[in-house]
């Protein structure tokens, strides 16, 4: 099976609201979506048809009004922008990509612990 292609920006949010809630109507996800102004019941419609076509998400035709599902894991999307990111920008560095988002926004305790028990994790695997 081929791999799905990278999100776009906006199916990129659609995804997070099928992610978050599970399989949704239109008429759920349309709330859930951040932009300054409300998007309009058709625009959305019109992203899952095309995310839909590109296999993004999944259909269910049985019910009425039609129930879209992710189709592609959270984690595997995830992955593959930090790759780009990685490649594209920060020549192959984690730790530069790493240094540069904790020094443009602050980390909270909770997040400071995660990192030192992977950073714990990963010098384990080492020795």
């Amino acid at each position: 099976m081929p791999r799905a292609p990278k999100p776009t920006a906006s199916e990129l949010q659609i995804l997070h609201v099928l992610w978050r809630r599970g399989p949704s109507t239109v008429n759920q996800v349309q709330p859930e979506l951040q932009h300054g102004d409300r998007v309009a019941y058709t625009t959305v419609l019109k992203l899952l048809q095309i995310m839909f076509g590109k296999g993004l998400v999944r259909r269910d035709d049985s019910t009425r009004p039609h129930v879209f599902r992710a189709a592609v894991p959270e984690a595997q999307v995830k992955r593959r922008f930090i790759t780009d990111l990685l490649d594209q920008v920060f020549e192959g560095s984690a730790a530069s990509l790493a240094m540069q988002a904790l020094s443009d926004k602050r980390a909270t305790p909770e997040e400071l612990r995660k990192l030192r028990e992977l950073l714990d994790e990963i010098e384990g695997d080492r020795s």
